[in-house]
């Protein structure tokens, strides 16, 4: 039987970020494939991780920059190694080129961390993205990763544009992986829905560890939410979220209808009964899945380009583009108030479901792509000699210091026992 490894950066949480649902939806096309799936991560294990052990994944804990990872590799035998994010790819691609040289190496990027980077220095400094601050250390850092990895999964064809034609990244190294969901009609969709008249109040939700959702939740009070409430007195704005740092729940003011409520047991159930999504991203990357989820429980949305970027279909969004907090306000009060345009809004959320991330569009070609990598593998990395430098490299010098910390970690161990040792004598 084929075994899937995946290093994760973090345990996934589906109902805390849209990361956390696109990776199980990755495990589940390697389920549904019969393939044994071991996941394994660094990370402290959080209480609102999804129970991975009901899917018949194997769970396992791996030390950094420590050579039982190594054993750990040549017990499994993994076909393919998922590397969550390139920063895992940095840490664990070198031990698993030498442990395991035939297992094919996937990056899933999420998103492109140094394009949201880039966006949130130049939003900081109050102008338009740059050449420098796009060809960063953090961009060599992450193509270099997509360079050494044999096939990378980009969630936006925004991002694959950027990629080949800016960076010339070749385009049999990236493999375009969308969030993708069930086909369901119309009817199915609305079947279990509220009206627009059952709906009431906005909602706002995003995990708040995650930079661009808190500088929303502050564009949203310092200077949306008051002129929305001049001209809709009565309505609030129900903001939902992950891990509320105190400074979030500070901003809790019921008398002015802003209520930081934190984590939501069912983000579908919050998304579904509001009237109006507001989610002004002033930057970021990647798609964000809190749209996925409005348009599945038929709730138009009020955000940014670069909100809906990678998610438009033909000129069609789901709600209302602004940039402006003046333009954003405007979009959503007439979007609370005008149940004509909800009501269209809401249809076209629908299409983009159908025409942009349906699972048989995706699923199919994004399997056969890995399948194609992998059965060519040696003449697919003989085409990539820019990654094969790349990991003579950097997988070198990573190494070296990987077993350098390792050693130093030994070495105080040692120490702490001679010393204990003396004390006991």
């Amino acid at each position: 039987m084929s075994v899937l490894l995946v290093v994760g950066y973090v345990w996934p949480e589906p109902n805390s970020s849209a990361a956390g649902s696109r990776m199980l939806s990755l495990l589940a096309m390697f389920r549904e494939q019969n393939w044994t799936v071991i996941f394994a991560s660094p990370a402290e294990k959080s209480p609102h991780r999804f129970d991975l052990s009901q899917w018949q994944i194997a769970e396992q804990q791996i030390q950094l920059n420590d050579s039982s990872f190594d054993e750990q590799l040549k017990q499994w035998q993994p076909d393919i190694v998922m590397f969550d994010r390139f920063m895992l790819e940095e840490q664990f691609g070198w031990r698993v080129e030498q442990q395991c040289p035939d297992a094919l190496r996937l990056l899933d990027t999420e998103d492109l961390h140094f394009l949201r980077l880039a966006r949130q220095q130049a939003f900081k400094a109050g102008r338009a993205v740059t050449l420098d601050d796009l060809h960063s250390e953090q961009a060599q850092r992450e193509i270099a990763a997509i360079y050494r990895s044999d096939l990378t999964l980009i969630i936006s064809e925004a991002e694959m544009q950027l990629l080949t034609e800016h960076f010339k990244v070749p385009e049999d190294l990236l493999c375009y992986s969308p969030f993708w969901l069930e086909t369901q009609t119309e009817a199915e969709l609305l079947a279990d829905l509220p009206l627009f008249e059952q709906r009431q109040h906005f909602v706002s939700i995003g995990n708040f560890r995650h930079e661009p959702n808190w500088q929303a939740v502050l564009w949203l009070k310092q200077q949306i939410w008051p002129l929305i409430r001049k001209q809709l007195p009565k309505a609030e704005l129900h903001i939902y979220g992950a891990y509320p740092p105190p400074k979030a729940t500070q901003l809790h003011q019921p008398k002015e209808g802003f209520l930081v409520k934190g984590w939501a047991e069912s983000a579908a159930e919050v998304v579904k009964n509001g009237r109006v999504l507001v989610a002004p991203l002033a930057f970021g990357a990647g798609l964000k899945g809190k749209f996925i989820d409005a348009m599945v429980q038929g709730t138009p949305n009020v955000t940014t380009a670069i909100g809906a970027e990678g998610m438009v279909h033909q000129g069609e969004w789901a709600g209302l583009i602004g940039e402006t907090a003046e333009q954003i306000a405007e979009a959503a009060v007439l979007l609370y108030q005008d149940q004509a345009l909800w009501q269209q809004k809401q249809q076209q959320g629908f299409r983009i479901l159908a025409e942009r991330f349906a699972q048989e569009h995706h699923q199919p070609r994004v399997w056969q792509q890995l399948m194609d990598v992998q059965q060519q593998l040696a003449q697919h990395r003989l085409t990539n000699f820019t990654g094969a430098m790349l990991r003579h490299h950097q997988h070198r010098s990573t190494q070296f210091m990987a077993q350098w910390i390792e050693a130093k970690a030994k070495l105080a161990e040692l120490k702490h026992s001679l010393a204990q040792e003396t004390t006991d004598e």
